[in-house]
């Protein structure tokens, strides 16, 4: 029988569920990496020694097959990582019913699914979940409502596990990242720089202008955040949502328009220029 505490990641071929799958290997855990791109979730095996599994973690057949496959192979399950999310921009009047349902499948379904078939295995081995929610499911973001929505969702979903399977020995948090440097963020930077004509890395410091830390996060950052508070170092932490963002939600947008490296009332445009 395996000794060593096993966690199931979802989303765990890039980004921030590879981050996490990392730090948790560092710190002696086994993990199963689920998603459905085998070629990443092998390239991840490879350098972290996790176990790659191609499951659909938003439908029901696919999470029995992962929590049986890693019961089978470990034994029992300690943690769970619920990171697997999408993204599709719209406001409500313009957003598709079908891009709509996509989020909630993914981004809260396929949490409450999964956890509902591990809480057994969870409460048997007085184990923890982290569900990788969002600075959107703390304020709105423009244009996201379906993200926004779905994000807080799971993080009540974590505190609503909290309280319920707490009093079993199941700890449940979440946090909430801000920008961080993962393939979906590249791709909405990179539609970003396209539109004002920077490269990469000049969206991100026009995005990230106003957060205190003044940078986006890496992965790993928040990796190591997720690797805590499934640790027994994380054994009094339950219910919480962290952000995890450079203080990017402590900001006053009230207080923006004064900031002295606003110089028109149409603040972008110099913004952009200052950083250029």
């Amino acid at each position: 029988m395996n000794s060593n505490p096993v966690a199931i990641v979802t989303g765990g071929g890039t980004g921030i569920g590879a981050a996490s799958a990392a730090a948790l290997r560092a710190e002696g855990w086994e993990v199963v990496i689920c998603g459905r791109r085998l070629e990443t979730l092998e390239e991840v095996a490879r350098s972290t020694g996790a176990v790659p599994v191609v499951a659909d973690a938003a439908s029901v057949d696919g999470v029995r097959q992962l929590v049986a496959s890693t019961v089978e192979r470990f034994g029992s399950i300690n943690g769970l990582v619920l990171n697997a999310g999408i993204i599709r921009p719209g406001a409500v009047s313009e957003l598709a019913e079908e891009d709509w349902d996509a989020m909630v499948r993914t981004n809260l379904t396929g949490p409450f699914l999964l956890a509902k078939a591990a809480m057994p295995h969870l409460i048997a081995a007085g184990g923890s979940i982290v569900g990788v929610a969002s600075a959107a499911a703390l304020r709105a973001s423009g244009g996201t409502p379906g993200y926004n929505a779905s994000k807080a969702g799971l993080a009540m979903l974590m505190q609503s596990i909290a309280v319920d399977y707490g009093p079993f020995g199941v700890r449940a948090n979440a946090v909430c990242p801000g920008w961080t440097r993962t393939e979906m963020a590249d791709m909405e930077m990179d539609e970003y720089r396209t539109e004002l004509g920077l490269v990469r890395q000049q969206a991100y410091s026009v995005a990230t202008s106003f957060v205190p830390s003044r940078r986006p996060a890496e992965a790993a950052e928040v990796g190591k955040v997720v690797a805590w508070l499934l640790s027994d170092q994380a054994s009094y932490v339950n219910a919480a949502v962290i952000p995890v963002d450079g203080g990017m939600v402590a900001v006053d947008p009230g207080t923006l328009a004064l900031d002295p490296r606003v110089r028109t009332s149409d603040a972008q445009p110099a913004l952009v220029q200052e950083l250029r």
